[in-house]
């Protein structure tokens, strides 16, 4: 039972393995979804003891991409394999939100050698279990997932038929509201091998900093108590489960 803890900053990243996480999603910018991290901290995380997932996203707002926004993207990766970081986190879709097969191909083709995941750009799509069996047939290892709801405890049903239409060809990560609250029960709906935590805590804005915008009221922190709470309960719940298909 993994979990992937995705954080913005050196002081996160530090945190997170210091808790127990199994694999990083290297990003900058969570507040915004993640964005592309810079090469620094792509650099400083190619260190870390456990596998590193960069997010491949060149800007917020939506996964349509422009031809010289799809060549920055390709640039990143190559960022990624320079830095010999383990994978890259893809998403892109088409107008009507269903996933953009093509681009995606492209990209994976660029970033042949590397680790893949789907982010929850799946989520847009109008029937996931259909996006489900794209990924699939991409080559993708795993998608990250809230089930197209804002948290995955709400997503439930969701993903519960994605894991089942997956077949064990490709593994179905919750996201999105995973902690140590919620974990019980996603957990219990399907045999889920990973889940997907912000693990973060909120700390008081300094006001000066918000009046001159270099800081913003909902910032967090990745907390290494949470982490190593919610890995804990994991590794809990995975020792039950081990003992019930014992007995």
């Amino acid at each position: 039972m993994k979990l992937e803890v995705c954080v913005d900053n050196i002081a996160g990243l530090e945190a997170a393995v210091a808790g127990g996480a199994d694999r990083i999603e290297l990003c900058s910018c969570l507040a915004m979804g993640g964005l592309t991290p810079s090469a620094g901290l792509m650099e400083l995380a190619a260190k870390a003891p456990v596998p590193v997932y960069a997010m491949i996203r060149p800007r917020g707002g939506n996964f349509i991409f422009s031809p010289l926004e799809v060549d920055q993207m390709k640039r990143e990766i190559d960022a990624v394999h320079n830095t010999n970081l383990a994978g890259v986190v893809l998403g892109a879709n088409v107008m009507h939100g269903a996933l953009d097969a093509n681009l995606l191909e492209v990209l994976i083709n660029h970033a042949r050698g590397l680790g893949l995941t789907l982010h929850r750009v799946i989520d847009l799509a109008p029937d996931m279990t259909e996006a489900t069996q794209v990924a699939i047939d991409l080559g993708f290892e795993r998608i990250l997932s809230s089930g197209g709801k804002l948290q995955a405890i709400d997503g439930l049903e969701t993903l519960t038929a994605m894991h089942k239409a997956a077949q064990g060809r490709i593994s179905i990560m919750p996201g999105s509201g995973i902690n140590t609250n919620t974990a019980p029960v996603i957990l219990q709906a399907a045999d889920f091998t990973e889940v997907h935590a912000g693990c973060g805590t909120s700390y008081p804005p300094d006001e000066r900093l918000l009046q001159f915008g270099f800081e913003t009221c909902d910032e967090k922190q990745t907390d290494k108590g949470k982490v190593q709470a919610l890995k804990g309960l994991l590794s809990r719940y995975q020792e039950r489960n081990g003992e019930d298909n014992l007995h």
